[in-house]
């Protein structure tokens, strides 16, 4: 394993299929907005089940008026499908219509993608400029549980500055999840 992308650090490139039937070239994603959000997914882990609606509403709230995004969030599942079968590639095209999701989300089949990350855990979150420097890793809020009791939310403020050509206040929290299931 390599050393986990932290802030301040270069984020590893990646193309990978996407479940749209496209594929997703990250320095595609770089050029064309001032963020992008690398986010370690799965269909299975309750944690993630918990956060999708809110990264759904934090995708739909970084439009722009031209209906634009400001930012790009991107799932990637990296999981093993044979000993996890609900994290196969076709399960994944059935979670993003199920939950309608208003991002790209990802298979990274070899693992190679969350290798060079060295992600952990579903959700691991990576924040990049328009660069691809890492300007925040961690989490998402303070309460995976219960969204009414949420008062931090790093990877928001985090987006937001980075966005706004700010520094990031916390550019690394903890990442609250399930561990990626690897071969």
């Amino acid at each position: 394993m390599s050393q986990k992308l932290t802030p301040g650090n270069k984020a590893p490139d990646f193309e990978l299929p996407s479940t749209d039937g496209g594929t997703v070239h990250l320095a595609t994603q770089l050029a064309q907005h001032p963020a992008t959000v690398v986010m370690f997914l799965c269909n299975h882990c309750p944690y993630v089940k918990a956060y999708i609606p809110r990264l759904i509403e934090l995708q739909g709230e970084l439009i722009d008026a031209a209906s634009q995004p400001t930012a790009r969030l991107i799932g990637i599942c990296s999981n093993d499908a044979h000993t996890y079968p609900e994290d196969s590639f076709e399960n994944m095209k059935t979670f993003a219509q199920e939950w309608g999701l208003n991002f790209p989300y990802l298979r990274d089949e070899d693992q190679s993608v969350a290798r060079a990350y060295n992600a952990q855990r579903t959700p691991d979150i990576f924040a990049l400029d328009g660069q691809g420097i890492c300007r925040y890793e961690g989490g998402i809020d303070d309460n995976y549980q219960d969204p009414a009791k949420v008062t931090q939310r790093p990877l928001r403020d985090a987006v937001l500055a980075v966005i706004e050509g700010r520094p990031v206040v916390q550019p690394q929290t903890y990442a609250i999840g399930c561990t990626i299931k690897w071969r």
